[in-house]
């Protein structure tokens, strides 16, 4: 068994004009890939109204997952980091808007303008440093903050990867979580593998593999995304026997201090 292509190269150097025309002739690949496409679209679970929508595919390569988006009447945005692979989507006419891009560098998309995100056999490039500079939970961090923030409210991000070990996918988890996602994991024969013709394993499998259903701005939001003055109504109040306290320290040290009153810390009216 050859050696997982995360670990032989970075995937813009990976995927050069070779391998990237090798993955995109192979009819298994095609096959594969079409499967894993139609499954991540059923779990993201668009509403079944005819209209279409404006989806992100990360890590979208040649356009072999774009394709199926088209076939299902959808709009597409492609992000890929490998030139190769985008040359030869443009070759086959790829429907998509394609973006050169590094997703552990951020996505770079406006806001709310996402109405769902699918990735395949992408995301776990992240937990590798191919360079000195490169740090995984930074690059998680900024991929999953990116992508939270581009989504529409209520949309769904369908993340099909092939985490090394249960710490990676644990890693990827986590920080989708901690980006603000809902959501959980989907096993889908999960003992099962293809072989493809090329000079590596294709670790994904009939269906999704460790895929992650993430929901965007949900009601299970974190405290530190709920507006300010939510926060501020957890906190203790001070009452008028700590005002008195601290009014009778600052006399104490010489200051000038208001006489106390009735009206000393009394809690005003919202308005007047």
């Amino acid at each position: 068994m050859a050696s997982r292509p995360e670990l032989q190269a970075p995937p813009e150097i990976f995927y050069n004009d070779d391998e990237a025309r090798k993955y995109t002739s192979s009819s298994r690949i095609i096959d594969i890939q079409a499967k894993l496409s139609e499954r991540a679209l059923e779990l993201l679970a668009l509403p079944d109204d005819g209209v279409p929508r404006l989806l992100l595919d990360i890590g979208c390569g040649s356009g072999l997952s774009g394709e199926t988006l088209t076939d299902n009447g959808h709009q597409w945005i492609g992000l890929d980091i490998s030139q190769s692979m985008l040359d030869i989507a443009l070759e086959r006419e790829a429907e998509g808007d394609l973006i050169l891009g590094d997703m552990g560098q951020g996505l770079g998309l406006r806001p709310g303008v996402i109405d769902g995100a699918i990735s395949i056999s992408a995301v776990q490039w992240l937990c590798n440093a191919d360079k000195s500079s490169h740090e995984p939970r930074v690059r998680l961090k900024a991929f999953f903050g990116s992508l939270y923030r581009c989504l529409a409210r209520g949309a769904r991000a369908v993340l099909q990867v092939y985490p090394e070990n249960l710490a990676q996918r644990e890693l990827i988890l986590g920080f989708a979580m901690r980006a603000g996602f809902s959501g959980g994991v989907v096993v889908d024969f999960p003992h099962r593998c293809l072989m493809n013709d090329l000079n590596f394993q294709v670790y994904a499998i009939l269906g999704l593999r460790f895929v992650l259903t993430l929901y965007a701005q949900e009601v299970s939001v974190s405290d530190r995304h709920r507006p300010r003055k939510k926060q501020k109504l957890n906190k203790k109040v001070k009452g008028r026997e700590w005002v008195l306290r601290k009014k009778e320290q600052m006399r104490r040290k010489g200051n000038a201090v208001p006489l106390d009153t009735k009206y000393t810390a009394r809690k005003r009216k919202a308005r007047f």
